[in-house]
């Protein structure tokens, strides 16, 4: 099916195909309802007929955005997901990704594509560890923060109090662009301060289509609603300016986030958020390479890889590289140059992706997403560009925190054994780290939180029909070091070097105490903090 209408295009058109762009990712703690949000925005676009959820993932048949069965099974978003859209002639590109701490760098990587975030804040809990972190992350990457206060039809917290939170630990000034109608678990509609006027709200299918909504005047809401509409409009005045227009200067400059409320699992309040984007999220822009300069949008083409996917099509074991679109147009079949190796390579098989559903794609802009398949020798950071050479950032990788040796269980599958380990290394899915010591046949897995590992033996039994023991080691904190060090570390009790794919190599140790020794001891070893984390 055509999510996007594709028409001819000059290259004189970039930019205004640029400004069409919204490009954001949406954040926040677990179960603060990402995903669900995500198949609402979809249903009011209305490219889905009907929203598979009503009560929480769990219950949900099918979910456009969570496709893993471990996804499924456990209601949890694991692998972002890419999907676009076009709604009110601008062109929606929404990445969702997984709330659970234990991927944060698949977060992290999402959050390196998109120009804006939508954070959801769990009316009941507030501000939650993860959504702090997340919120932190942003303000290094200098990321717009749209803030959705969700499952407003669910009891609790006052809504002052939210925004005081807000203030108080993040530090932006919230700016609401609806306030609820009725307390928490009352969910009458929101008020629409830009507009001027009350939506009101009825469920419809439970919430497995779009809300039926009526607007009403502030004079016909006020008889419509009685005491409700007084206390929230009272409520409201305390921090909300009617006639002040948005201030997008603080918006975009990270010192203030428009804010809405919802109910995503009932739709509720989810156009808003939608006409929010549209309105007042920003376009693609140009963005800065590693020289610090910044690549014009309508530069030839250029762009890089934010994440590698593989296991999209059962029928075929192939795997996406999910590339942002930086500047120029790209179209299916150019030739484009691979900045980390010089190599060129034409892309042939490019793809729109809709959670597991695809579509070949002809022609891309800034700020789109782009799915190459089987595009083997791209990874995780490569640019790509045609003419004007062009090196984005790289995306870093996070400091390991948990650590256990892989064996196959069945020693005739070696090979099936070996090439998994080398494709979830290559998507990320997990770091792996070797030595002469260990040897290949007993490679070390390094992660963030440990639930990649049970990820990692999931799609390793299913994806690559090869079964794997984990051995978990003592260490729980990793350096930065070199391959000189290694004479010296592994000698020393609760230690070891390890080299990582990218070719940097990693000081183990058992835990702090150990790592003071080696530096007390051993002064002139270098041992650097590795720099990204979400702590």
């Amino acid at each position: 099916m055509s999510h996007t209408a594709q028409s001819p295009v000059h290259a004189t058109d970039i930019p205004g195909q640029a400004g069409r762009r919204r490009t954001f990712a949406v954040i926040s703690h677990p179960d603060a309802g990402k995903s669900t949000l995500t198949e609402a925005l979809a249903l009011h676009a209305k490219v889905i007929g009907t929203a598979g959820a009503t009560n929480g993932k769990s219950n949900r048949k099918d979910t456009v955005s969570d496709w893993q069965q471990m996804e499924k099974d456990r209601g949890i978003s694991i692998s972002s997901a890419a999907l676009q859209f076009s709604y009110r002639d601008t062109v929606i590109n929404l990445l969702d990704t997984p709330g659970h701490a234990d991927f944060s760098e698949d977060t992290y990587r999402v959050l390196a594509a998109v120009d804006c975030a939508v954070m959801l804040v769990d009316a009941g809990k507030g501000l939650e560890t993860q959504t702090m972190k997340l919120f932190e992350v942003c303000r290094q990457r200098n990321l717009p923060i749209i803030t959705v206060i969700n499952k407003w039809d669910r009891p609790g917290l006052d809504p002052l109090e939210l925004m005081d939170e807000i203030t108080e630990r993040t530090g932006l000034r919230p700016m609401p662009l609806t306030w609820a109608i009725g307390i928490a678990g009352d969910f009458r509609g929101v008020w629409d301060i830009q507009r001027k006027e009350f939506a009101k709200f009825s469920r419809n299918s439970a919430g497995a289509h779009i809300a039926l909504t009526e607007y009403l005047t502030p004079e016909a809401a006020a008889v419509s609603e009685g005491i409700a509409w007084q206390d929230s409009i009272d409520e409201a005045s305390l921090v909300v300016d009617p006639d002040a227009p948005l201030d997008l200067e603080a918006f975009y400059a990270g010192k203030a986030t428009p804010l809405l409320f919802s109910s995503a699992a009932l739709n509720f309040g989810v156009k808003q958020i939608l006409d929010a984007l549209v309105d007042y999220a920003p376009p693609a822009a140009p963005r800065h390479d590693v020289t610090g300069g910044t690549r014009p949008v309508d530069a030839p083409f250029s762009g890089f890889v934010f994440k590698v996917q593989a296991g999209m099509n059962q029928a075929h074991r192939d795997h996406v590289a999910f590339i942002r679109v930086c500047s120029g147009m790209f179209e299916r079949g150019m030739v484009v140059t691979q900045g980390r190796t010089g190599k060129s390579f034409a892309t042939k098989y490019a793809q729109q992706v809709f959670g597991r559903e695809r579509e070949v794609i002809d022609t891309a802009f800034p700020g789109d997403v782009v799915g190459l398949v089987n595009a083997s020798a791209l990874r995780v950071g490569d640019s790509l560009f045609v003419q004007d050479a062009v090196e984005y950032p790289a995306i870093p990788l996070f400091a390991p925190e948990h650590f256990q040796v892989a064996r196959s269980k069945d020693p005739s599958k070696y090979k099936q054994f070996r090439r998994g380990i080398e494709q979830l290394e290559h998507e990320g899915v997990i770091q792996v780290l070797r030595s002469d010591l260990r040897g290949d046949q007993a490679p070390v897995l390094a992660a963030v939180g440990p639930m990649q590992f049970e990820v990692v033996e999931d799609r390793m039994h299913h994806d690559f029909n090869a079964p794997m023991r984990l051995e978990r080691l003592s260490y729980s904190l990793a350096r930065l070091t070199t391959a000189d060090a290694a004479a010296t570390l592994n000698t020393v009790h609760g230690a070891e070097v390890l080299e990582r794919s990218d070719g940097e190599f990693l000081a183990l140790f058992n835990d702090i105490w150990a790592m003071r020794r080696v530096e007390k001891n051993h002064p002139d070893l270098s041992l650097t903090e590795i720099g990204t984390s979400m702590k």
